[in-house]
């Protein structure tokens, strides 16, 4: 392939062992080749997050690698009881995040560092530009599970 326009960096998908582009000034990432210079992208959150995943998740197994079998339901009873923790003040977002989210970010409190739109998915999207900053959502549901969402920025 010819030259990338400026602001793009192609890379390797560490999962899917396909190839991929990202912008360097936004981190956003596209599997098709870019066509124009990369922009720079100022409409970011950054977020943490909480996910409980379930026996129907996309990969229902966590980053410690353990084999997920809870269902739906259990998922959401789990999260919803974290949530009331979170507002009874009983332990902060991100103590429950590090101990029991079954997503990589645990090891961060849940921080997924900023981000803009077309990176999340569409359901964790819409919710993380929904919330004020400092405020946690209600639960949300996505390919990988159900999580709670913490606006930090």
């Amino acid at each position: 392939m010819a030259d990338l326009p400026p602001g793009w960096e192609k890379k390797m998908s560490r999962s899917s062992g396909r190839e991929y582009y990202l912008n360097i000034y936004t981190k956003e990432s596209q599997w098709d080749p870019p066509t124009a210079p990369a922009e720079r992208n100022t409409d970011k959150v950054q977020c943490s997050h909480l996910l409980v995943k379930h026996e129907e998740s996309r990969r229902p197994s966590n980053y410690k690698g353990e084999t997920i079998t809870r269902t739906k339901d259990e998922a959401l009873k789990l999260l919803e009881n974290y949530a009331e923790k979170i507002r009874r003040g009983e332990s902060t977002f991100a103590e429950l995040a590090k101990k029991f989210s079954d997503c990589s970010s645990a090891q961060r409190g849940g921080d997924l560092g900023p981000f803009g739109r077309g990176q999340m998915q569409k359901p964790f999207e819409e919710a993380s530009y929904a919330l004020k900053v400092g405020e946690m959502s209600e639960p949300v549901w996505t390919d990988s599970g159900v999580h709670i969402i913490l606006r930090t920025a």
